[in-house]
């Protein structure tokens, strides 16, 4: 029986929750009367402060800043005409403590009539429908919305009116949006200046709204993102206001990274691993041409790594198509279950990047030592002995990834294919031959608030040569991309629904279902269920499977989700395994 626990404890001084505050003189506050909002929405509106999520050890009476108190009721005044309820009356009473709020919502204007002039589909986009409450934020939204849309679509010459006409006295709007499209407009000429160490071709591989191509603020915002992920960059601002006959060209200016050192250093804790340190230290735009060299270092009990790595973008032009060029070098010494492995690395390899597809590919040298070890769980007894040895490997490799999902960090529709493959060479004659092979493929959508995904991921090794191949080249499952009843790479070769063992698979297959649902505020609830397949020999799709199923919560974050999960063995409760990660497993 194994409960696994996996997360890492990073360590830090919390400015953010106990920090020392200025105290500014408040009073209570209380609100009555309310019939449309609730307190906390109120709160919010006129700057009432109350202990934060984390912060359950304060008082939670509601505050009002006593220089806030003057403005209180025109504040409430604002607050109710945007909502709509332009009517609203309200008495304050002050005490030497507290201030009692006390409002008369009364009648709402309310849609009356609702008219659409356009050339262009817009009706999906009113969201405000006959009797709904006029809210002044949502009729901005969706102009904003409408406006947005034509420039996604290319229409940069649009005409657009939009108007309410409301009658205090009948309590009622009348809205008017009238819409002319215009002509599809391309991108012009880019042009870029602020440039000093990096060469043209470099932001040219890295721009998606290229000249004469259809206009879209999604290749506009792509193109930011990709330049400023050259991490070369102190700003990078885009402007697109210029247009000529529907021609739109693309200046942009530059400030290049004044400090290009970046260092980072912490410590914590995974129970795979053991306590760990780690260091990290890269120069961005290395010798220029936005070049990047880093270094990592980490060290635990189980694991210690070192490796130097290398970027060049734009190292190849081959008829417009941009490559890059990457690499790294270095060594490692990991413990397993069983055996360690020690391993000096060299790898190179060329991508190149298309719309959604990313293609790698690469060559690798690797020199790996395999020693048995002692350090199996009590009652776990190894069936054969691992196979020690060195293991001198060549192999290309390739990595083909088609990313059509609608976000990286929390997507919520699309789909995500990727193909790999590594292919072993008879370089040496103590050189292992075999091909390594994984695909996988991640189906999101979300209908109203539920989010449902399956992730489904099929490998084979097959190993054609008598010098074997070292056992951490061979699948195993657990952790948070695969069995979440497990810890990392806890699963070997599946022997029953309850039992495994220390050995690597020759075939793995692994498919996981979930669904999220928003519970509280940015707060998601989560079920799933892992099912996980590992057999000893290739291509053998019929061996026992370990099916998982759990619960877990889901707080978001501008970076993505943290992840909370739990994950059971369906036919042993008492295997479980906890797990802690930042980002979809989608």
């Amino acid at each position: 029986m194994r409960h696994t626990f996996t997360f890492c404890l990073i360590i830090c001084i919390s400015t953010l929750l106990f920090a020392d505050e200025i105290e500014l003189p408040t009073h209570e506050i209380h609100f009555s009367g309310q019939k449309y909002f609730e307190e906390s929405d109120l709160q919010d509106a006129l700057g009432v402060t109350t202990p934060g999520f984390f912060q359950f050890w304060k008082d939670n009476t509601p505050r009002i800043k006593d220089k806030l108190i003057p403005s209180l009721k025109p504040s409430l005044k604002s607050f109710y005409d945007s909502e709509g309820f332009y009517d609203a009356n309200f008495t304050i009473q002050e005490t030497n403590t507290t201030v009692f709020v006390t409002i008369s919502e009364n009648e709402p204007v309310r849609v009356r009539d609702i008219n659409i002039s356009s050339d262009y589909n817009i009706s999906t986009m009113v969201t405000m429908k006959k009797d709904d409450i006029f809210r002044a934020e949502t009729f901005i939204a969706i102009k904003s919305k409408m406006i947005a849309g034509l420039l996604k679509e290319g229409y940069c010459s649009y005409d657009l009116d939009t108007k309410a006409y409301v009658d205090l006295d009948l309590h009622t709007v009348d809205l008017r949006y009238v819409l002319r499209k215009g002509g599809i407009c391309t991108f012009g000429k880019l042009t870029t200046s602020g440039l000093e160490t990096i060469d043209e071709d470099v932001i040219r591989s890295r721009v998606k709204a290229k000249e004469g191509q259809k206009y879209s603020t999604d290749l506009i915002q792509d193109t930011s993102n990709r330049l400023y992920g050259l991490n070369a960059f102190d700003s990078v601002i885009i402007d697109v206001d210029r247009k000529f006959y529907n021609v739109v060209p693309v200046d942009i200016t530059f400030t290049e990274m004044e400090k290009p050192y970046h260092l980072e250093a912490g410590a914590g804790y995974d129970t795979y691993v053991g306590m760990r340190v780690l260091g990290e230290i890269t120069k961005h735009n290395f010798m220029g041409n936005a070049q990047e060299l880093k270094l990592q270092t980490s060290w635990s009990q189980r694991e210690q790594l070192i490796k130097l790595g290398y970027f060049k973008p734009a190292f190849l032009d081959i008829f417009g198509y941009y490559t890059d060029l990457g690499g790294n070098t270095g060594y490692s010494n990991l413990e397993f279950d069983g055996f360690k492995e020690e391993k000096a690395f060299l790898r190179a390899y060329l991508e190149h990047e298309h719309k959604r597809l990313r293609l790698r590919a690469g060559v690798a040298l690797e020199n790996i030592v395999i020693s048995a070890l002692e350090n199996l769980d009590r009652g776990v007894e190894l069936s054969q002995a691992v196979t020690e040895g060195t293991f001198p490997l060549l192999y290309p490799y390739v990595d083909l990834v088609y990313d059509a999902r609608d976000s990286k960090l929390n997507p919520k529709y699309g789909y995500y294919l990727s193909a790999y493959g590594e292919f072993g060479l008879s370089y040496d004659e103590e050189a292992s031959v075999y091909m390594k092979t994984l695909f996988e493929g991640r189906f999101i959508h979300t209908f109203a608030d539920l989010t449902l995904a399956a992730v489904g991921k099929v490998g084979i090794v097959d190993v054609s040569t008598e010098n074997g191949l070292p056992e951490s080249k061979y699948f195993f499952g657990g952790g948070a991309y695969s069995n979440r009843a497990y810890g990392f790479r806890e699963l070997g070769v599946i022997i029953s629904p309850t039992e495994d063992s220390i050995y690597g698979a020759s075939t793995m297959a692994n498919l996981s279902l979930e669904a999220n649902y928003p519970v509280w505020g940015d707060i998601y609830g989560a079920l799933f269920t892992d099912n996980t397949m590992l057999t000893e020999e290739s291509y053998n799709f019929k061996g026992e499977i370990i099916s998982a199923v759990g619960l877990g919560a889901r707080y978001m974050t501008p970076i993505g989700p943290f992840k909370l999960d739990i994950g059971f063995n369906v036919n042993d409760f008492s295997q479980y395994g906890i797990s802690f990660q930042i980002g979809q497993s989608f």
